[in-house]
């Protein structure tokens, strides 16, 4: 009799936390960066190196092409992180290599996108290319409190002293040991409100690896520890800061400057709690990529969160899982380069020579 009672005890107690497991709900939110790749218009504006991408420039770019870029961006913007499951688009898209801001207006004008919303934080960087950085975000669901471009001085003598004493002998464009700045992409950092939620997310486009990548790591170091004392300067405001850190990087999960310069780890299990996590690096050692180089994939665009979205519970947002978007209509088909991002080629405008990465946040519905 007894233990039929405890059966029937247990069995009620299983049926109880069926019956609130299934009435359990959870608001799933996706966060994304994608470089948009030589998002320019067709005017050639003064003191910008846009002359390639002009209706007489070596790109012939029309008003016809510019407008074939923004349907063409507009519609992967709209589909990244859906699934049969979830269609909604993303909530926040950090972006690179955009003009100005005339064109991100433009980009979500387009019929894709319009309905979604979105609002932009954007600035002006001083890169000689004259290419920013911003973010988008659906302003139903993000309220932006503050935003900031904040500087990376990098000047040339500062990157020699890092570098093998064979390289020390470079020189400036005049030929003289004289310290020259390196003008790069300022860093975007937007601390605002997701659902009520206080998170910030830092946008960067690291500088290239132009000259080799000995020669150009220690720009990227440069930027890395600006990133760092960005992080920490919000987690001295308050340790469990929600912070999102996304970018073309240009280099990939295992590097120096990622690993040590950020202090990112790709392992879950060993992020302490002022370090970010980098869900990209199990992507990396799978083989995955987001652009493609003589036939080389790599993760240079990562997302990367900090160690209160690992935290137990889903009372306040979770990191949930990572991806690279990359379906068949983002793809080149066929040719020398089937399977790598379809870029502007043979005269039409594409997509991008990156894939965007995104992540989804999740918390109990509230």
């Amino acid at each position: 009799m007894k233990n039929i009672r405890i059966r029937l005890f247990l069995l009620l107690v299983f049926v109880w936390i069926t019956a609130v497991a299934q009435k359990t709900t959870f608001t799933n939110h996706t966060i994304a960066f994608y470089n948009l790749e030589n998002l320019f218009d067709t005017i050639n504006e003064a003191g910008i190196k846009d002359d390639e991408f002009t209706p007489h420039g070596k790109q012939h770019w029309t008003p016809e092409k510019y407008i074939q870029k923004l349907q063409h961006l507009s519609t992967a913007i709209r589909q990244i992180g859906t699934n049969a499951e979830h269609q909604q688009p993303p909530v926040l898209v950090g972006v690179a290599e955009v003009e100005n801001r005339t064109v991100l207006e433009d980009l979500i004008r387009q019929p894709e996108l319009i309905s979604q919303n979105y609002g932009i934080v954007h600035f002006d960087s001083p890169d000689r290319r004259g290419i920013d950085l911003g973010l988008l975000y659906q302003k139903q669901y993000f309220k932006p409190t503050s935003y900031a471009s904040i500087p990376v001085l990098i000047y040339e003598k500062a990157a020699l002293r890092s570098m093998p004493k064979k390289e020390k002998q470079f020189k400036n464009k005049s030929g003289t040991s004289r310290d020259y700045r390196i003008y790069t992409r300022n860093i975007l950092l937007v601390t605002g409100f997701l659902e009520g939620e206080e998170i910030s997310i830092i946008i960067n486009h690291w500088p290239s690896r132009y000259g080799g990548v000995k020669r150009s790591a220690p720009y990227r170091m440069a930027v890395a520890r600006q990133n760092r004392k960005i992080i920490d300067s919000l987690q001295k405001g308050n340790p469990d800061a929600l912070i999102i850190n996304a970018g073309d990087f240009n280099d990939p999960p295992h590097s120096e400057n990622i690993r040590n310069g950020l202090k990112a780890k790709s392992e879950r299990s060993q992020v302490e709690a002022l370090d970010l996590y980098n869900p990209m690096g199990a992507l990396a050692q799978k083989g995955f990529g987001t652009l493609a180089y003589r036939d080389v994939w790599e993760v240079f665009d990562q997302i990367m969160v900090s160690a209160p979205f690992l935290s137990p519970g889903y009372e306040s947002w979770h990191f949930w899982k990572a991806g690279i978007y990359n379906p068949s209509f983002l793809t080149r088909a066929e040719g020398r380069y089937k399977g790598y991002p379809l870029r502007n080629a043979n005269g039409d405008a594409g997509y991008s020579d990156h894939f965007p990465v995104y992540i989804y946040l999740v918390r109990l519905k509230k």
